[in-house]
């Protein structure tokens, strides 16, 4: 079995050549120790760089930690339930399960309550705070509108306050509204604001949230439960955005920010650089060029533009033979193999003669030494200039759009070829089988 229960069935021979490899183990050790903490000789994590050295080390230290408080964990958690994981099933008496069923116990992260404010299972407490939740939501999302319907529709014509001289049109959006709102307009909105609680209070229902106004209502049970789960997730998501929007406003004027304000941002030093494009734009989610540094980025660039013409090459690979056919004739005469005994797709692995792979090889490296030796800049200055030219012109916004070109196939070739070698290794061709689905709810003959 697993984890702790593994300990009754191991034979005593076995734990016997256990202690012996321990020992063993320690004793070659000893024997073969350096100069430092854990230095036995046998160097896996080693640089000659000193400092990839150390961040390689202070790596292993953290992940040693780490694992620590990781075999623990598992060591308690396997010996009160029998599973390393645990089971949920064996825990029928927790108060964690009288809300497990509650509306907002939604997918993918089911019942979750980190700060455990659930943990003593009292329901009045728990009702009340999804009140509030309910409460904070409805207003997060009126509020989030809010900031959202003047950006795009504008405002209202005419007047606020007639008495002021205040037109729709002077209130600025977001949080600079409220030195601007009249002393009047904000009694009125604490005004409406007290007559929304009382009036809710007075027609509350039974359940949290329910002020006797229904929107989200349905005859059938599933349907409406589905309606309010809805509402509560849109809450959460609303409170999320309208915070967003304050700290965005608060910091720099407007709630989309403004851009311009970042003028020493690394970000702007590759925002004009190509493959910036629409619609996201200049796009680095892991945070890649944060640094600003340019040796790094066009080495990558490099990097990119090798990776997405291979696979644009290996796409054109995939589909040609499959829409146009293969050559007449014998691929390597001495075996007797012809181009048609070669499969398509990833079975052409296991054909290709010894002699084929060194061609490849010897190809391969003859397009990286000719490519090293035709580039006259340094540190991939002009990335994927190898003296081939052939996305080129004497327009320089012409040159730029071929150039974006390529790298936008080049991205998309990349995805391609992988999406090919996943479905290829599958169902054994690199557009699948159809045949091979036959649980598929498209078979359900609706096109029949």
């Amino acid at each position: 079995p697993n984890g702790l229960g593994a300990i009754s069935k191991v034979p005593g021979l076995g734990w016997g050549q256990i202690v012996l490899y321990c020992a063993a183990v320690e004793a070659a050790g000893a024997n073969s120790r350096g100069d430092g903490p854990g230095d036995f000789g046998w160097k896996v994590l080693t640089s000659a760089d000193p400092e990839e050295k150390k961040k390689k080390l202070a790596a292993e230290i953290a992940n040693g930690r780490l694992s620590m408080m990781a075999i623990i964990g598992m060591f308690f958690q396997d010996g009160l339930t029998g599973s390393a994981w645990g089971d949920w099933a064996s825990y029928t008496a927790s108060p964690l399960r009288a809300f497990e069923n509650e509306l907002g116990v939604q997918a993918p992260v089911g019942f979750w309550d980190p700060l455990g404010l659930a943990d003593d299972g009292n329901v009045e407490v728990y009702t009340r705070r999804r009140e509030t939740e309910l409460k904070h939501g409805r207003i997060s999302m009126l509020a989030t509108m809010g900031y959202i319907t003047p950006e795009i529709t504008g405002k209202f014509p005419g007047y606020l306050s007639p008495s002021n001289d205040l037109a729709f049109n002077d209130i600025p959006n977001g949080l600079a509204a409220v030195s601007k709102i009249p002393q009047a307009g904000l009694l009125q909105i604490v005004a409406y604001a007290a007559y929304c609680e009382i009036s809710g209070i007075n027609n509350r229902g039974e359940a949290p949230g329910d002020f006797g106004w229904k929107v989200l209502t349905s005859a059938d049970p599933e349907e409406r439960k589905k309606k309010l789960a809805a509402e509560i997730a849109n809450g959460r998501l609303a409170m999320m955005a309208i915070i967003g929007m304050f700290f965005q406003d608060g910091l720099t004027g407007s709630a989309w920010g403004d851009w311009a304000n970042y003028t020493q941002s690394p970000l702007r030093a590759f925002e004009n650089e190509l493959g910036v494009q629409a619609p996201v734009g200049f796009w680095d989610p892991l945070g890649l060029s944060k640094d600003g540094d340019v040796d790094t980025y066009n080495r990558r660039r490099e990097s990119e533009l090798k990776h997405g013409r291979i696979s644009m090459l290996a796409t054109m690979g995939y589909i040609t033979p499959e829409v146009a056919g293969k050559f007449d004739g014998l691929l390597a005469p001495t075996e007797g193999l012809r181009f048609a005994d070669i499969p398509n797709g990833l079975k052409a692995i296991s054909v290709v003669p010894a002699a084929g792979w060194l061609q490849i090889l010897f190809f391969m490296s003859f397009a990286e030494v000719s490519g090293i030796s035709d580039r006259t800049d340094v540190n991939y200055a002009k990335p994927g200039q190898f003296g081939f030219k052939v996305l080129t012109a004497d327009d320089p916004a012409k040159l730029k759009k071929k150039l974006n070109s390529e790298i936008a196939n080049g991205r998309l070739a990349m995805m391609a070829i992988i999406g090919m070698f996943f479905q290829d290794g599958l169902t054994g061709s690199a557009w699948g089988d159809w045949n091979n689905y036959t649980d598929s709810p498209l078979r359900g003959g609706f096109f029949l």
